[in-house]
């Protein structure tokens, strides 16, 4: 079946900019005000853009004005047309003379705090031109559409964006010291038994997921792996096991300098792959973009393909294994 293409001459620029202002500023009268022009004229440029697709890309309310499914699927790639043609005059106008740029660029929580901010100074230090706009949502899946790189701990997946695995993770049963030592030479189950269980929450997935897939793995049924708390993140969940309490299953990358100071450690070589892992996502056409390019391959050389830590198990207790 062809498709029903809209051939670039004819591309609408006036009703888009029309259509970017008012899902901006969830109004046609702020929007009109914003851009300069009538209300009348901003309403006609909106609805020939709804005429032009066939679709409502506005739910008109008394009270309210929402972006509908084809409005959010559009909106993303307007704003980012306008930023990209935005950049590229403002470098042509001021050729020669050092311009600032500004990156949203999206990562996990966990991987945020632990890895990238603590270093972010360095990219900066090298690439002082580009400006990072850091978002951090909670989460797995695809990255938010208004972004220009991200970071997201997903399951593999087919889409549009060019992804690049930094590296796979294998969940690793992690707890304070103190709790390794009080329960010397038990194996897997019965050190399982023994303590608070913390588990983190992971989005679409039952609550006690990854513990009921790693007792499943290590042939230990009949385990309660339904109890104890649940946090957001893995920081959470490994800030509250270095309280000395409790035992969690979660990335040992993120945690190499807690596990190289002792504040934590792993009691068992036991390790859990559930098929996901840490991607780099971007758009095709940001490619090109040197501010992008540079930001990319910062990350990919910082946090790709990383070696698994160096740190062995300690030799506090018995492994099942």
């Amino acid at each position: 079946m062809q498709k029903n293409t809209i051939d670039r001459r004819w591309l609408p620029l006036n009703a888009l900019r029309a259509f970017e202002g008012v899902a901006k500023h969830g109004s046609f009268t702020a929007a009109a005000n914003a851009l300069l022009i009538s209300q009348s004229a901003l309403s006609r440029h909106v609805i020939a853009l709804e005429r032009l697709t066939g679709v409502q890309l506005f739910e008109r309310r008394p009270h309210a004005l929402t972006l509908t499914k084809a409005g959010q699927h559009l909106l993303p790639a307007v704003v980012k047309s306008f930023d990209r043609l935005e950049y590229a005059l403002d470098d042509i106008r001021n050729e020669g003379a050092p311009m600032q740029r500004t990156l949203r660029v999206q990562m996990p929580p966990s991987f945020a705090l632990q890895l990238a901010v603590p270093i972010l100074r360095d990219f900066r230090r090298t690439s002082s031109e580009v400006d990072i706009d850091l978002v951090s949502p909670y989460g797995v899946g695809p990255p938010l559409g208004d972004v220009d790189v991200a970071v997201v701990y997903s399951r593999p997946a087919v889409t549009e964006l060019v992804s690049d695995l930094l590296w796979p993770v294998r969940l690793t049963l992690l707890c304070h010291p103190a709790v390794a030592a009080a329960h010397r030479g038990k194996e897997l189950g019965a050190f399982i038994e023994a303590n608070e269980i913390v588990h983190v929450r992971i989005a679409e997935q039952a609550r006690h997921h990854a513990w009921g897939e790693f007792v499943r793995e290590q042939g230990l049924p009949g385990l309660n792996i339904e109890r104890g708390l649940v946090f957001d993140t893995a920081l959470l969940a490994a800030q509250y096991v270095m309280g000395g309490q409790g035992i969690a299953l979660v990335d040992p990358r993120l945690f190499e300098e807690e596990l190289a100071e002792g504040r934590l450690v792993r009691p068992f070589a036991a390790t859990f792959d559930d098929g996901f892992g840490y991607y780099l996502t971007t758009h095709p056409e940001g490619l090109g973009d040197t501010a992008i390019a540079l930001f990319r391959s910062w990350l990919i050389e910082r946090f790709g393909r990383r070696a698994v830590p160096s740190s062995p198990p300690v030799q506090l207790a018995v492994s099942n294994e």
